[in-house]
């Protein structure tokens, strides 16, 4: 067709099209085709809310989104969800009263310290009575406890943000890093032999990066700017956040009936726009190990970034597999896994606040970083979410893992891993409970089909014990400690008797939770629930 004919073929639609539409109104012709894009969106958005909470959840927000429009309902639902925040928050107001808002006008020189000792007094009794908290064991002013109070204390001034100054603190995190991925397979030859990591304030913010990191390698490698990760149901509440603060869609997806991720599920969630899986070992509910090498594979096959994350069990899985345990494969010898969170202030007994990231190699933690070429004040680069750090928690790290040794730490998870298995015997041995799956490590989670666990959880709370309530099954549990190997037979008596408390007695305690969290998990509307959480933290501080 020469251009002579493609006119003369226009100049023959253009008239076939005017005189269809000349018997249409123009102002039809205007606002159908507008009407018709605007119908199109709103069906457009229909589709992306059902694509991203599927179908239940969907229809469940569309009603409880029109019957809080309803006049007078949402006024009763605000009076009802304050009334459970001043509930939670019941014992906690009357002792924030008195809290001072203004610097005194004098100084209290060196008095500061002993009016922090009084206030110290008012913390509850935490000694061997909390899930987790407190990793190391002893008392709080000798041993392991002092020697890195004092670590921390010498280089309290210091910050490796200033690598030209604190030199001391950049070798120490150097070596913390080359220390923790030594213990996570970086020696392996499987590893690539490229294992780097910095470290950071906690399990959220090493998680936190590795996500970012991911996102960012993700984008650069596969073009993806629609970024989507799939966690399993059992993984930590910091992929949330990270969800949230970096403008990635979220996939929980429901674990197996053995509470670990489900690799299938996992799969079939999998689209061009996946940037990231999830494995945990152990997940923090249950103490359950996933299936790192399916995991490992799947990541590998689909060209995806697989993180793992170790920060509770990454300074026990390698020591119990030492000591003959099975243990799965769950490091950096596994193929496909790209990053590994594990907390140093946990089972590592170093300071509050130090934690490690970990990249199977540099091209993925470059990601990590934030450049600044444009500012004012000077070139800036910086490897964390934090520009300055507080070497002080560095220098406590390091000290901790060198004081302790590979002998040091094998002779503690011996015995937190004795106490476990002993407390999971203890718990199974009481006909009215049930241990949630097989722990794999040093936590035990158990329900019960008889009575009320949040209710036993309340009853074990007058005792004096700091339990982590959990849900989807709704149960309890308690991460192990070196606190915890004194009082095993303690806490199992107190738990006997707190489930036949309940059994004889049921129904909620004066000041007990129970109802709270057993409502909480029933409410469909988990919008409502957010908002419960929210306008609780948001009145507490």
């Amino acid at each position: 067709m020469d251009f002579s004919e493609f006119f003369t073929w226009m100049h023959r639609f253009r008239a076939s099209a005017n005189s269809y539409l000349s018997q249409f109104e123009p102002l039809s012709l205007i606002f159908v085709p507008i009407l018709t894009l605007l119908v199109a969106r709103i069906i457009q958005s229909i589709f992306r809310v059902f694509s991203e909470k599927g179908f239940k959840a969907s229809i469940l927000g569309f009603f409880f989104t029109f019957v809080k429009s309803v006049p007078g309902v949402k006024n009763y639902m605000d009076r009802e969800k304050q009334k459970v925040v001043t509930k939670l928050q019941a014992s906690g107001k009357s002792k924030r009263e008195g809290w001072r808002n203004e610097l005194p006008r004098a100084g209290l020189g060196g008095m500061v310290i002993e009016k922090m000792k009084d206030e110290k007094q008012n913390d509850a009794a935490w000694q061997g009575k909390c899930s987790g908290t407190v990793y190391i064991g002893g008392n709080e002013y000798e041993g392991h406890f002092s020697l890195i109070n004092e670590a921390c204390s010498m280089f309290a001034h210091t910050n490796p943000l200033h690598l030209d100054v604190f030199q001391s603190v950049v070798r120490f995190e150097a070596e913390v890093v080359a220390m923790t991925a030594a213990l996570l397979g970086s020696r392996e030859k499987s590893s690539g032999g490229q294992i780097c990591g910095n470290m950071t304030s906690g399990g959220t913010e090493s998680i936190l990066l590795a996500v970012k990191a991911s996102r960012d390698y993700m984008k650069a490698k596969m073009g993806i700017t629609r970024p989507e990760m799939i966690i399993p149901a059992s993984a930590h509440s910091a992929y949330d956040k990270a969800a949230h603060y970096f403008n990635i869609k979220l996939w929980r997806v429901a674990v197996n009936k053995d509470f670990r991720a489900d690799v299938k599920a996992i799969k079939r969630h999998i689209s061009r726009n996946t940037i990231l899986i999830v494995g945990s070992a152990p997940g923090f509910p249950h103490g359950i190990i996933d299936p790192i090498e399916e995991l490992g594979e799947l990541a590998t096959t689909l060209r995806i970034c697989f993180h793992v994350d170790l920060c509770l069990g990454g300074f026990v899985l390698p020591f119990a597999r030492k000591l003959g345990y099975p243990v799965p494969p769950f490091d950096f010898s596994v193929q496909g896994v790209t990053s590994i969170s594990v907390d140093v202030h946990k089972y590592g007994l170093a300071p509050k606040g130090t934690s490690v990231v970990l990249y199977r190699d540099h091209d993925i933690r470059k990601h990590q970083f934030v450049a600044v070429t444009e500012w004012t004040g000077g070139l800036y680069v910086s490897p964390s979410i934090a520009g300055s750090r507080p070497g002080g928690l560095i220098a406590g790290a390091w000290a901790a893992m060198m004081s302790l040794g590979l002998e040091g730490y094998l002779e503690n998870t011996r015995a937190i891993m004795e106490a476990s298995k002993r407390i999971e015997k203890g718990v199974r041995e009481i006909p009215d409970l049930f241990v949630v799956g097989r722990p794999d490590m040093t936590i035990v989670a158990f329900g019960s089909d008889v009575v009320d666990i949040f209710e036993v959880n309340d009853i074990m709370s007058s005792k004096g014990w700091h339990l982590n309530a959990l849900q989807r099954p709704n149960s309890i549990h308690i991460c192990v400690t070196l606190q915890h190997v004194p009082v095993i037979e303690d806490f199992l008596k107190d738990l006997k008797d707190s489930v036949q408390t309940v059994k004889a007695n049921p129904g909620p305690i004066s000041g007990g939770l129970a109802p709270i969290y057993g409502a909480a998990g029933k409410i469909p509307d988990r919008v409502m629930v957010e908002d419960l959480l929210v306008d609780f933290m948001d009145t507490s501080y």
